[in-house]
């Protein structure tokens, strides 16, 4: 088991629940791995988001249990387990962090470590705790802002663009293994490790690989649903991960893959 943090990610094209993976999740924050320095969940209604964040281990939390007992759909969401590398356990330093920017919440969650990311500027995106993924990623907000003054762009393919030049940038001299929302497109950059699965019709089966929970989401969906779901590690035993290759980042949208971009 890694023993950085774990990310997960949803992005859907109907709303969806994300208690399957959520679940999966709340196992290797603290039972099946390491990961039990704070955990956190943002949902996406929108523009906005609700978030869920809590400095302790998410396999003993009532909060996490909870949730994972309370269904709560949405077309967006990120989730992570920490293991600190920088920074105290504290719910500053908890991810996913949220920033407001052009009017909606960019979401971010992020897995390594950035050396010398202080030099980036951060413009007017300041940190709360004293983590380097809380200032990367508002030198990645502020990089963006720059580079759009006039708001988002018109074109979005323009932003996935900016945005993978700002991930190689900041992430040149680290792991920047990172999942960034803003409630339109969820951005899944791989440094070292990550996966994803769309799921689609037909719909299967499909088993937790930290647990014997089973889903048949035939049951659960219509045949029109896709759901892209990323994470560091396959969450599943039985689906087959498309596996990422270091500096690509892919951009989802409706639950489908629309783009790979260089980053």
């Amino acid at each position: 088991m890694d023993s950085m943090c774990e990310l997960l990610g949803m992005e859907c094209n109907v709303p969806t629940d994300i208690v399957f993976s959520f679940s999966g999740l709340a196992l290797r924050g603290g039972a099946r791995g390491p990961h039990s320095d704070g955990w956190g969940l943002a949902l996406y209604e929108g523009r906005a988001v609700r978030t869920f964040l809590e400095p302790a281990a998410a396999a003993d939390s009532k909060l996490a249990a909870y949730i994972r007992g309370y269904p709560i759909k949405t077309l967006l969401a990120i989730a992570h387990v920490r293991k600190k590398t920088r920074g105290p356990i504290s719910l500053a330093n908890t991810h996913p962090f949220v920033r407001e920017l052009w009017g909606r919440h960019f979401v971010f969650a992020h897995n390594g470590t950035v050396r010398g990311v202080k030099r980036h500027p951060t413009g007017r995106f300041r940190p709360i705790g004293t983590t380097d993924s809380e200032h990367a990623f508002c030198a990645l907000l502020h990089r963006i802002d720059e580079a759009f003054p006039r708001g988002y762009p018109e074109d979005p393919s323009r932003l996935w663009r900016a945005l993978g030049r700002a991930a190689r940038d900041i992430g040149v001299d680290g792991t920047f293994n990172f999942l960034l929302g803003d409630g339109t497109h969820l951005f899944a950059r791989c440094a070292t490790k990550l996966c994803y699965i769309v799921r689609k019709a037909p719909f299967r089966r499909a088993t937790l690989a930290d647990d014997d929970l089973t889903v048949d989401f035939a049951e659960v969906t219509t045949p029109r649903d896709r759901v892209a779901v990323i994470a560091t590690a396959p969450l599943t035993r039985d689906e087959t991960w498309t596996i990422g290759r270091p500096g690509e980042m892919w951009v989802f949208r409706r639950g489908r893959l629309a783009a790979t971009i260089a980053a």
